[in-house]
């Protein structure tokens, strides 16, 4: 009952984020508040005029910003249109700015970390049932590497895995992120879908890569973790490992509905050199716990050669050889996986999140993941008169490629040394980014 220029009135107070919640009250409210004088004033404020040449009186910039003229012949809303595009690219302009240092050791941006706080981005989980019930998780926590961020949630109020069918992970920004506090979860947001994972008979199409006393870890690519409480068949904490590769594309561009899609590489065509798209790769490899790193190292010059080491559709790029001892790399630290909640906390052993990134010729990006992996016992003995012990093997594949690790376990030293290390890259990759026909 409280007439429109009282409400107009109380309006004109609010900030743009209140203003914003206020119009989802209800059509009355929304009409009001897309007034075009409300939000002139708002973005007259933000973004005053650029300064002129020649002098002008405050009091006639004034007028001349809040006059007639601005408001005449505009339709309901338009100013307050203009205010949030001018934010969401005030922010963009801001978070480009951070991505444009480049490591030269990893050939991702370095300040990804700084990108992430100044777009205001962090990650939810949408938890749907069967009935079409969202159950929405923020995330708890966060941890960077160099090449990748995990993301932790865990909460003492999970919805009962039996009814629950997909998991989708989203990336999600404010509309107005504000650099002086975090991002306020009940104002207006974007999100974009990231991935999207069937939870249906997990246990029963799903292998646990790993387990503990209190949980088993089941793995759903790509790089999620979800970790259930043993003999309740209930969702203990759930983990995510994205790669920088663009991670802040994929998680602001996309819809809540639909991915991203990456641009196509466009290749080029080099007639001059025989082995084009067989030499000058760089690896970047991190291995770690999801907090603890086990070993981060960069190996360059990698090649294969055209006849013996392309086979079955891959390219065989050797790192590490069990017959180059100096060059067998140890691991720091246990090798597990670790997780928690919010009473409890654990680590899984013989598990652990891999980082690859693999840069061509121009130090691009070629191929890039984060993923968990399990390490499993070899029935082979290690033939090495350097080590006496166990062989312990990891097996990871995807579409583009497979990354095979052998690690021997020294009883004396307590500590594993990677003795063994292959990439093999798709041939129908290579082709497909370089243009020829391998």
């Amino acid at each position: 009952s409280m007439p429109s220029e009282i409400l107009l009135k109380i309006f004109s107070y609010l900030d743009a984020v209140s203003l914003l919640c206020a119009g989802c009250v209800s059509k009355r409210f929304c009409d009001l508040a897309n007034d075009n004088g409300i939000w002139l004033k708002l973005y007259s404020g933000c973004f005053p005029p650029r300064r002129m040449i020649w002098k002008i009186n405050p009091a006639e910039t004034e007028t001349v910003s809040l006059g007639c003229a601005a408001l005449q012949d505009r339709r309901p809303g338009y100013w307050k249109k203009e205010y949030i595009v001018r934010q969401i690219a005030a922010v963009k302009t801001r978070v480009m700015q951070l991505v444009k240092p480049v490591d030269p050791q990893t050939g991702l941006p370095c300040k990804n970390r700084e990108a992430i706080r100044a777009s205001g981005l962090s990650w939810v989980i949408v938890l749907k049932d069967r009935n079409g019930k969202e159950h929405v998780m923020e995330q708890a926590d966060l941890s960077f590497k160099d090449t990748s961020v995990t993301i932790f949630w865990y909460s003492a109020h999970w919805p009962c895995l039996n009814i629950l069918s997909t998991l989708e992970l989203c990336g999600v920004t404010p509309l107005f992120p504000d650099r002086n506090r975090g991002a306020n979860a009940n104002g207006p947001r974007r999100r974009s879908l990231i991935a999207k994972y069937s939870l249906s008979n997990l246990t029963e199409t799903s292998v646990a890569i790993g387990a503990d006393k209190l949980v088993q870890i089941f793995c759903l690519n790509p790089g999620l973790l979800l970790g259930l409480w043993k003999g309740k068949n209930e969702i203990a904490f759930i983990t995510a490992s994205l790669h920088y590769h663009q991670l802040l594309e994929r998680s602001t561009l996309g819809s809540a509905t639909l991915q991203y899609v990456l641009s196509p590489n466009e290749p080029v065509l080099d007639d001059v050199d025989p082995e084009y798209g067989l030499h000058d790769y760089n690896l970047h490899l991190d291995m770690h716990s999801g907090t603890h790193t086990c070993m981060c190292g960069t190996f360059k010059s990698l090649f294969c050669r055209k006849g013996s080491d392309i086979q079955n559709g891959y390219l065989r790029l050797t790192v590490v050889s069990v017959k180059d001892n100096a060059k067998h790399l140890p691991i720091i630290g246990t090798v597990g996986l670790s997780w928690r909640t919010d009473a409890l906390k654990g680590n899984v052993k013989d598990c652990y999140l891999m980082d690859v990134t693999v840069l061509d010729e121009t130090r691009k990006p070629f191929w890039c993941f984060s993923a968990p992996v399990s390490m499993e016992l070899s029935s082979k003995t290690s033939g090495l008169y350097d080590y006496m012990g166990h062989i312990y093997t990891t097996e990871y594949a995807d579409s583009e490629g497979k990354v095979s690790v052998d690690l021997v376990w020294l009883e004396e030293t307590k500590e594993y040394y990677v003795v063994n290390l292959v990439l093999y890259i798709s041939t129908k990759k290579v082709n497909s980014w370089y243009g020829t026909n391998y």
